[in-house]
């Protein structure tokens, strides 16, 4: 696991909740981070025990498109052969109750660590060579997911003209889950170093309780 501060630890198997955060931002103690950091306060003042995975920090390579992956059918996910952190993170959100994927928008879709990290989520998908399409693996698993970004623009605009708040969604649904909420802060160009607004601190602190009590 790996605890607010970075650090690596075991998981408390006392607790009954476990929520996992993925933080795909550049910017240390931006809004997005903040606003990570305030829904998994939030899940952990209601009892959960909470992670975050900073991904400037872990080894991801790039999606080769080798499709290796997805030759085999089945609901367990495909193995990668690319030697790496990234099962290690996915096994610790298959393991979690509830997921929170944060990414600002960076040209009106999620980061380039996020993307990245998302397209390595094909394991989830069975596609054999010779099939049109993908067919999704896993069915709902009961975790519950939300999802957060931030944008230049008011945020009522970010989902009309970004693709940011849904393509975390699929990530956050790959696995298994089920997302329940998301929060954008809008107008985040403002200022260098901007605020977190009252309003969003106190929908991310609500939105993280709602994690942390969706199995009680």
């Amino acid at each position: 696991m790996i605890g607010l501060n970075g650090d690596r630890k075991d998981w408390n198997m006392a607790e009954p909740v476990r929520i996992v955060g993925i933080l795909g931002t550049y910017r240390s103690d931006g809004v997005v981070e903040r606003a990570l950091d305030e829904v998994l306060e939030g899940a952990r003042l209601a009892g959960a025990e909470v992670a975050k995975i900073d991904l400037r920090k872990r080894h991801v390579e790039f999606c080769t498109n080798c499709r290796h992956c997805t030759q085999e059918p089945g609901e367990t996910r495909g193995d990668c052969p690319r030697q790496d952190d990234m099962a290690e993170m996915l096994d610790q959100m298959e393991r979690a109750d509830g997921l929170v994927l944060a990414s600002p928008v960076n040209f009106f879709t999620v980061t380039a660590l996020m993307k990245r990290f998302i397209e390595r989520q094909v394991c989830y998908a069975w596609w054999p060579w010779g099939n049109l399409a993908p067919k999704r693996r896993r069915p709902s698993t009961g975790q519950r997911a939300v999802v957060v970004t931030a944008c230049a623009m008011p945020a009522p605009l970010a989902r009309l003209f970004t693709n940011a708040p849904r393509l975390l969604r699929t990530a956050a649904e790959l696995p298994g889950a089920r997302t329940i909420g998301t929060l954008i802060v809008g107008q985040a160009a403002k200022r260098e170093h901007l605020p977190l607004p009252p309003g969003i601190r106190r929908r991310a602190r609500r939105l993280g309780r709602q994690l942390a009590l969706g199995r009680r």
